[in-house]
């Protein structure tokens, strides 16, 4: 059996790794330092009509827009159906935008699951006990 390298209990690095010496840091740093000149560089490129330059700058500056929750006035009360179509209806008029049509059809699938999960449950509990009366 080979010998072990190091003893257990004592470090083969008692200095530790070395701080801000790793490639990743040491090019942050250099990236900072020279900031102001990297700027200064993709302005000029994007004005005269670079356009990845522009879209670097751009993306950093403005990020894109997020969609943002509408408020939607829908019927809530009918059976799931009726309020799918009421959603598919609103979608089809350019009521709510297509996505968010399809999130609440999503939506109501998943309520319907849900609905139908506790439908069984309760069933199960009922059968349950008529056993249980019938022991």
């Amino acid at each position: 059996m080979p010998t072990p390298k190091f003893k257990p209990g004592i470090s083969g690095n008692p200095n530790g790794r070395p701080k801000d010496k790793t490639p990743a840091t040491v090019l942050r740093k250099s990236i900072a330092d020279d900031m102001p000149e990297i700027i200064k560089t993709l302005v000029g490129l994007a004005k005269g009509g670079d356009v990845a330059a522009a879209k670097v700058l751009l993306d950093r500056i403005c990020p894109a827009l997020k969609p943002q929750a509408m408020p939607i006035s829908l019927p809530t009360n009918g059976t799931l159906t009726e309020q799918g179509n009421e959603i598919i209806k609103a979608t089809m008029a350019g009521q709510i935008p297509p996505d968010v049509g399809s999130q609440l059809i999503t939506a109501l699938s998943n309520q319907g699951k849900l609905i139908e999960l506790q439908e069984m449950a309760d069933r199960l509990q009922r059968l349950e006990k008529m056993l249980e009366s019938r022991t």
